[in-house]
């Protein structure tokens, strides 16, 4: 399965790339199982994604670590946004 996902804000920062077009392992079937995939990658990658306020969206959608993943679908991780 393939996706694209993209990085915004402090999270796109700290990463150092906006997107990323991916092939995904067989059992990464889900968000959280990608953000949790990614986060594998280690360092700056579990610093960015295992923030657990962590916002997710799968096709323009807000969505929860358990929405399932189709083949296309394009994520995007940006951290929590607080105004005032």
């Amino acid at each position: 399965m393939s996706v694209t996902v993209k990085f915004f804000a402090s999270v796109r920062e700290a990463l150092g790339a906006s997107s990323e077009v991916l092939q995904l392992p067989a059992g990464v079937v889900t968000v959280g199982a990608l953000r949790d995939h990614l986060a594998a990658r280690g360092d700056v990658w579990q610093q960015a994604l295992g923030n657990p306020a962590l916002r997710m969206a799968c096709n323009q959608v807000m969505c929860d670590a358990a929405t399932a993943l189709n083949d296309g679908a394009e994520v995007a991780f940006f951290p929590p946004v607080t105004g005032g």
